[in-house]
């Protein structure tokens, strides 16, 4: 008896001691639980407490070094006329926004700001222009040189009247009307008077760097000989045989002259002129200009003085 009284006394402690085990574990499950909200909390607190510094640190702006930039911006844009009172710059010139960073606005924030950046973007282009207006001036300056030398050769050969001068887009131009004393009508042989002709033109273009373009053009009349059956063989046979004598006799490389033929595509003056018959026939000699294609395209205005 007394041995299972023992047993069940045993018994009984190891039940009490299980059921404190339970106890201690639901006490310690508890403790947890209340421990992982606190951390979330804090989690919480500190992605705010960094989001509002970072919101501080981004809405403070260093005006003296904005003024800087901006100084910067507009003599680089080419504008050294944007002043700065106080030798600063305002962030806060906008009347409908108290905001320094009113980002609607442009740099910096303000209307003033973006006004002068767009002042400056102005001056650079005004700048640009200028600075093409003047090298299709120079360029149109160098144009009058091989003119007037051009002009004294043929003047005494007393050929002076045989050639006309213009400036267009391409660079300039001489033009040489193929009458009876160039090409005999209907053919391509330079006669002696037309020799004498590019002799006079010749030495004033080939030390130049510029190409050499040489085109060929007839009159809206047809072609009276069987060896150019059509007014575009004889144009471009004629526009040939000038490259060829400047390459021969001039010096200039076969690399910088090139020759086409228009026939009647291009006239001076319409069929119905009674100058068509005889100033259409003709042979330009243009001296191609090297100037970027949005600058040829001022060669005209500043060639009559526009």
């Amino acid at each position: 008896m007394s041995g299972g009284g023992h047993a069940a006394k045993g018994g009984t402690k190891g039940a009490h001691a299980k059921g404190h085990g339970k106890k201690h574990a639901a006490h310690d499950e508890e403790h947890e639980n209340h421990e992982r909200w606190l951390v979330s909390y804090a989690d919480m607190m500190t992605l705010l407490m960094v989001l509002f510094i970072v919101l501080f640190a981004i809405s403070q702006v260093d005006q003296k070094k904005f003024a800087e930039l901006k100084n910067g911006l507009a003599v680089g844009f080419g504008s050294p006329s944007v002043a700065f009172e106080g030798g600063e710059a305002s962030l806060m010139e906008s009347s409908d926004s108290n905001s320094p960073m009113d980002m609607s606005s442009g740099i910096g924030g303000t209307t003033a700001d973006a006004t002068a950046v767009q002042e400056a973007v102005a001056a650079k282009e005004r700048a640009s222009a200028s600075a093409k207006q003047k090298a299709a001036q120079q360029e149109v300056e160098n144009f009058e040189k091989i003119k007037a030398q051009i002009e004294e050769s043929l003047k005494a050969e007393g050929l002076a009247d045989s050639v006309k001068f213009s400036v267009d887009e391409r660079g300039l131009v001489v033009t040489v009307v193929t009458s009876a004393v160039v090409f005999d009508g209907g053919e391509a042989q330079l006669l002696s008077a037309g020799q004498e002709i590019m002799k006079g033109i010749g030495p004033a273009i080939s030390g130049l760097p510029n190409k050499i373009e040489v085109d060929g053009h007839t009159n809206q009349l047809a072609a009276t000989t069987g060896t150019y059956p059509s007014g575009w063989e004889l144009s471009s046979a004629r526009a040939s045989t000038v490259v060829r004598y400047l390459h021969s006799n001039a010096g200039i490389a076969e690399n910088r002259l090139l020759a086409a033929g228009y026939a009647d595509t291009k006239p001076l003056y319409p069929a119905n002129d009674p100058r068509a018959a005889s100033l259409n026939r003709r042979v330009e000699i243009i001296v191609l200009s090297s100037l970027p294609a949005d600058t040829r395209a001022l060669l005209p205005s500043a060639s009559s003085g526009g």
